[in-house]
Formats: C-alpha cells, sequence, structure tokens
C-alpha cells in the first residue's frame, strides 16, 4: 500500500505542478493543493503517515542542501546587512502586531507574546522552490531572503524559549540554548572549513559505488541532524552543509546527483504531504479567527521583511518579493506551535488554527512571489 501512495504522490504532484506552470504559477503551489486534495480533508485517499512524514523530512533536507550548493559564498557574505534588516524585521513586526493581536483575543500575556512568536516564524523551503523556478536563488534578493531565514530561526527559538522557561515550560535554560546555538554554527564553519574538504577526498577514494555522492548525503544529514539536536531547524543545517560541499571540487557533480534524486522522488512528496498533512476539521466553527489571523500573518511579513528590504537599498518590486518569499511559515512555525501546546502556552483551539494560518501562508506564498518578482523575469528576458 505504502509504494502505491508513493506512486500516486508523485504522478499527481507532477501533474499538477506542470497545471500549475501552463496557469503562470510555480510548480510547488500545485504540487501542495493536491496534496490537499489527496488527504483526509477532500477524498481522502492517502493519510498523513510517519513513514510518509519520513520521506517528506528527506525531501526538504535535500531541498535546502541543494540551495546551500547554490549559494555563492561572496554574495552571501555581501547580503549581511540585508539580511540582518530583512530578518529583524520579518520578526519585529509580527512579533509585536501578533501580541496586540492576543490581547484583543483575550489571551494571556505570555499566549499573547508565544502568538507572536509563531508569527515571527519563518521557513524558506517553499521560497527556496519558488526561487529556483524563477531563476532567482542566486539573485542579491535570493542569497538576502537565504541569510534572513537563518536569522528568524535563531532568534525566534532564543525567544521561545525566554517565553518557556516564564511559562515554567521546564528544562528550556536560556542561556543553554543560546550557548547551544553559538556552539553549533561555530562548530559547523570549522568542520565545512576544515574537515568536510578532506572527508570527501579521503571517503571517494574508497573502492565503492558512488563515492562522491554517499560522502555528500552523509554531511547533508550529519549536518541536518546537529543543527536539530542543539536547537537550530534541521534545513538551515542541510543548507550550511550545501555550503561546505559547494566550496570543495566535487560541486558541480554532487549538484547534479542530489537534484536528480531529490526532484524526482523526495522532493515532490515534501510538497505533497504538506497538503496532505493538513487538517480542516472544525474549520467552518474558527472561520473568523482564521480569517483574522491569516491576513495579520500574511501582511506582517510582508510588510515588516520588505520594509527591511527596502531600507537595505533594494527597490520596490525586489523589496515586496523579498517581503512575499517571507511570508511562508511552513514546519517551523508547526515546531513551534507543538513546542507551545506541550507547555500549555496555547489552548488546542488555537492550536487547530495556527495550523490552518500555517497552510495559508504555504499557499499563498508562491503566487505571491510570481507576481511581485515578475518585473525582475521580465528584465531577465529582455537581456538574454
Amino acid at each position: 500500500m505504502f509504494i502505491l501512495q508513493l506512486a500516486l504522490m508523485i504522478i499527481a504532484a507532477k501533474l499538477a505542478g506542470s497545471l500549475s506552470v501552463k496557469f503562470g504559477q510555480p510548480s510547488v503551489l500545485g504540487q501542495i493543493i493536491v496534496g490537499v486534495l489527496l488527504g483526509p480533508s477532500v477524498f481522502g485517499l492517502i493519510g498523513a503517515s510517519d513513514t510518509l512524514s519520513a520521506f517528506s523530512t528527506i525531501g526538504v533536507i535535500l531541498l535546502m542542501f541543494i540551495a546551500g550548493l547554490e549559494t555563492d559564498l561572496d554574495e552571501f557574505k555581501r547580503s549581511g546587512k540585508s539580511s540582518t534588516f530583512v530578518g529583524l524585521g520579518g520578526i519585529l513586526v509580527p512579533l509585536f502586531l501578533g501580541y496586540f493581536t492576543g490581547v484583543m483575543m483575550d489571551l494571556t500575556i505570555l499566549q499573547s507574546w508565544f502568538l507572536g512568536v509563531v508569527l515571527s516564524a519563518t521557513s524558506v523551503s517553499i521560497s527556496v522552490q519558488a526561487l529556483k523556478e524563477m531563476n532567482q536563488l542566486k539573485t542579491p534578493e535570493g542569497t538576502t531572503i537565504l541569510g534572513a531565514a537563518v536569522i528568524d530561526d535563531v532568534i525566534v527559538m532564543i525567544v521561545l524559549a525566554f517565553l518557556m522557561s516564564f511559562a515554567g515550560g521546564g528544562e528550556v535554560a536560556l542561556t543553554t540554548l543560546v550557548l547551544k546555538k553559538a556552539l553549533f554554527f561555530t562548530v559547523a564553519i570549522f568542520i565545512a572549513w576544515k574537515v568536510v574538504p578532506f572527508f570527501m577526498k579521503k571517503f571517494t577514494n574508497l573502492p565503492i559505488n558512488e563515492p562522491v555522492i554517499s560522502a555528500a548525503i552523509i554531511v547533508c544529514f550529519l549536518y541536518a541532524y546537529a543543527a536539530e539536536y542543539t536547537g537550530v531547524a534541521h534545513i538551515i543545517g542541510a543548507y550550511i552543509a550545501g555550503i561546505a560541499i559547494g566550496l570543495t571540487g566535487f560541486k558541480h557533480e554532487v549538484f547534479e546527483k542530489v537534484e536528480t534524486i531529490s526532484y524526482s522522488i523526495f522532493v515532490p512528496i515534501f510538497f505533497a504531504y504538506i497538503g496532505i498533512s493538513a487538517e480542516f476539521t472544525g474549520i467552518l466553527d474558527n472561520l473568523v479567527p482564521i480569517i483574522l489571523l491569516s491576513i495579520l500573518a500574511i501582511l506582517t511579513k510582508f510588510v515588516g521583511s520588505g520594509t527591511g528590504a527596502k531600507l537595505a537599498g533594494f527597490g520596490w518590486n525586489s523589496s515586496m518579493g523579498i517581503g512575499s518569499a517571507m511570508v511562508s511559515r511552513g514546519e517551523v512555525a508547526l515546531i513551534v506551535a507543538t513546542m507551545g501546546l506541550s507547555a500549555n502556552l496555547i489552548s488546542q483551539e488555537l492550536f487547530a488554527t495556527i495550523i490552518v494560518v500555517v497552510i495559508v501562508t504555504t499557499i499563498a506564498t508562491p503566487p505571491m512571489m510570481k507576481w511581485f518578482f515578475k518585473s525582475n523575469l521580465q528584465s531577465q528576458k529582455k537581456a538574454s
């Protein structure tokens, strides 16, 4: 049965992606929507499961690994200022407006701040795919978006730990968490500089089949695990691993083979599984807060990150494109919401509402990006 589900998900995702492109939208939009249709919320052909979830996790890890491979490190360094502006703008605006919204919803002070934290989260896995399809991933805008996502993830998790310590959320110590994150990035950079090239060179000399791609996948998965273990999202670890491999002489071979593996199986399953795992039960009972929070979630990221991009020197179209790319909350917001639920920072009802809001932001991101990046696409076509 599982094999049949995989086949159905892949063919549905590919066909839906193709249809989405024909309508002038990124293929990822069609893949997510077809997942909703296949899932329990509509036709119920495929349900969420641990095995499919594992395949989906591999898909997003490989997607961000590829993004790291394609990152121009010099451009990444140059985008430090703009990434900081975009990241901070994309946190401060949703954090404070989310807090005030929580107060108006009669939530407690801690619950209101937590709502702001959830709205501050960002997952650029959806945006990365849209950027790749629009040939914008290697541009200053694309590099800024990826850098801002790293900054966003670190700050959001630190603020979350701070809130959970006040809520008695247990063993989460703010100082320990900050140190673990700092240690991860320090060690990750050192290993990328000194260890990864040595490991790739030695491992690829082994008399085995496909030693290069095997070594690269090992590095990718170890970085993803280490990131998750230290409280950094696994997608950030995979992205850093991609940058590390990109600094070696194996970059092009790894890119070609990983891209083939990823986009034939794992990435389509990741996008389709987002829709399959969506829960719309009781949506009519909470329709008003879902609509209001969805609008708030979209506008706060769009305005906050977009304003940060504008202050960093980008034009209006690029700034709005960057703002739209930061809208998707994705799996990062789901992780934050789950942690909040376990620490009693939100109710089960609000948790269910947040899940729907996350899905809405995920679906809204690709068409927004296509719309605001269209002038860049037109300029590229004229230049070619």
